[in-house]
Order: C-alpha cells, then structure tokens, then sequence
C-alpha cells in the first residue's frame, strides 16, 4: 500500500507540472524613462542592457533598478539603435540605417566600432548570437538579397553574406526593426522571419540556407512578419500584421511544428491584431505565448489557438527573465511585468 501511495503522489505531481500556466493579469512597474524610443532591450544576468535612437544605450541593474544611461555620436549624428546582442564578455548594439554601425564593448568602458556598412537601401533590423562567437545581423535587401552579416570571432569582425550564398531575394523584402525578434537561433539552427512572410532558416550556423513561405499575409510593405520565436527546435510561433490597421486580426499569427518547413495559421480573425513581438513563456512546455504591442499584451496558454487580453499599456518588446516576470519597453520607458 506505501508504494501504491508514493506512486499516487507521483502521477498527481507529474500531472501539476504539465498542467500549463494560466495567466489572467499583469502587474507594471516602470523602471527607467527618458523621451526616446526603446526597441532592443536584452537580459544579461542580473542586468538588462538597451538601446534606442538618440544614440541612448546603457544598462539597469535588476537587483537595484540602478540606471546607467550613455550617448554614442557618431561623428555628430546620434544614431538610431533598434538591435541589441551579447556574448558572455560583450554587449553589441547596431544602428538602423546608413551608415549602420555595429559598436561592442570596447576599453575602459567605451564602445568600438566594429562593422560600418554605407549605400543605398541600407537599414539594419535585428542582431543576436547563436553563443559565445558565432552571431547574426539581417538587413532589409540590397542588391537581390536580404543583408546578412556575420561574425566566428565574438563580434570582433564582421562579413557580409553574398547573395549566392541565400535564397534568391523578392523585390523590396526586409525585416521590420521593431523589437529585435525577427531572427531566432536554437543551437546550430537560425530563422529569419521577413516582410514577404517568409522564413529563411539555415541548419548549420548560416553555412547553407533554404526559405520557406508562411501564410501569414504580406500584401502591403506595412504587413508581413514582425516577430518570431522558438520554444526548440521544431516548435515555433511567428506574429504581425500591419500597425497602419492594427485591428486587423486576419492571417497575421502562424504556428510551426517542425522546425519551420510548414507552417498554419491560428486564431485566423480573431484577437489580437497586429504585434511587434512575441515570446514564449519559459516553463510551460510552449504552451505559453505573450504578444506586445503599443496595441497592448496579449496572452494564450494554448499556443496560440486562443488569446486573452491582458492590458493596452504598450510596448514594443519583451523579454522574460523566468516564468512570470517580464521586462519590456516602448516609447519613453522600460518596465517590469509580473504575470498572475
């Protein structure tokens, strides 16, 4: 009879801890504001590291919500920033459009430059690294192809990837720079979600690509893809729209169940309309989704068959520090969230 019990226990625990989160509201405290736009923001241990236009970069201390706040110039211009990466050793942020610059932390806490791209059509979107020395810029195209740029030294060089070494581009194809989620790495594997609602997707660290076509509606230059996230390797999760008509809730969120070859729609017409990110909610097996806008937080526990609207406070980005704390900015601030 003891084993009989102890086994009971067992299953009744086992069972508590598949059952997914539910969320039903969120708490905001914001901890940092300034009259700028915050679109890349970054969890670095107890730290939390962004970047925005003005040239504003700096980091607040989670612990003690201390801020440190810094301007870059470049020559007199005070760049745009809405990508932001980091290595166990460095923090990187990149400009959006020519000349873009890619800093990373240089001597004596000042920021080098370590990749300038200048020309027609330039305009950078999202960065990320895959570890501690390979990582990953996207651009929108220039000459026939989405513009990669990549780096096997920390961050210490950059090289861009020549277009015979991608799928052949669509005209007028980029990424949208709102949150800095439009690439996702899950050990060797990188996606590339793209304005056409296509997914680029390369295996082996960017060595070899193929693309594939979601049917997320693209349309108009304003839709497409703006957001995506993977919970493995196989299940991933890919939002947008179009923030010109926010309340359009057709074809704009998709689902892959296999690394991102195929891909279907959910919640087709129905809440939420356009976001600029989504991320999965760590711990709940991928049920768990959060969707940000300046639309408001959107919320499902059923990987996005069904969303619940959590607020209409708006953000641009998010980025979960466990499974019910959150930190998020927009225009003018960056706060926590805790998630009930």
């Amino acid at each position: 009879m003891r084993y009989i019990f102890l086994l009971a226990v067992l299953i009744v625990s086992c069972s508590e801890q598949q059952k997914p989160r539910t969320f039903t509201s969120v708490g905001i405290e914001t901890i940092y504001t300034d009259s700028i736009s915050i679109r890349a923001i970054e969890l670095m241990g107890n730290s939390l590291a962004f970047a925005a236009n003005k040239g504003t970069f700096g980091s607040i201390d989670l612990t003690t919500d201390k801020v440190r706040a810094n301007i870059e110039k470049y020559h007199t211009s005070l760049p745009a920033f809405r990508a932001v990466a980091h290595t166990a050793n460095d923090f990187f942020m990149l400009s959006i459009e020519s000349p873009a610059l890619l800093y990373k932390t240089g001597v004596k806490g000042r920021m080098e430059l370590v990749y300038k791209e200048e020309g027609e059509g330039v305009f950078y979107d999202a960065m990320t690294f895959l570890n501690d020395l390979d990582g990953i810029a996207v651009g929108d195209s220039v000459d026939g192809c989405l513009s990669v740029i990549m780096t096997s030294d920390g961050g210490n060089s950059w090289l861009k990837l020549p277009c015979s070494k991608l799928p052949e581009g669509i005209e007028s194809e980029g990424a949208f720079a709102a949150s800095n989620t439009n690439i996702e790495t899950v050990g060797e594997n990188i996606w590339i979600a793209t304005t056409s609602g296509r997914v680029l997707f390369s295996p082996d660290k960017g060595n070899s690509w193929e693309s594939f076509q979601t049917p997320i509606r693209n349309e108009e230059p304003t839709e497409g893809i703006y957001s995506i996230d993977f919970n493995d390797k196989n299940l991933g999760f890919a939002i947008g729209g179009d923030y010109t008509n926010p309340d359009n809730t057709t074809a704009n969120k998709a689902i892959t169940k296999d690394g991102g070859k195929t891909w279907n729609l959910l919640a087709d017409g129905l809440e939420p309309g356009y976001k600029s990110c989504v991320q999965f909610v760590p711990g709940t097996q991928g049920n768990g989704l959060v969707a940000v806008g300046f639309t408001g937080i959107s919320y499902s526990s059923d990987m996005g068959k069904s969303w619940k609207e959590l607020t209409k406070e708006s953000f641009y980005t998010i980025r979960f520090q466990n499974d019910t704390i959150a930190y998020a900015a927009g225009k003018n601030r960056i706060s926590k969230l805790v998630f009930n």
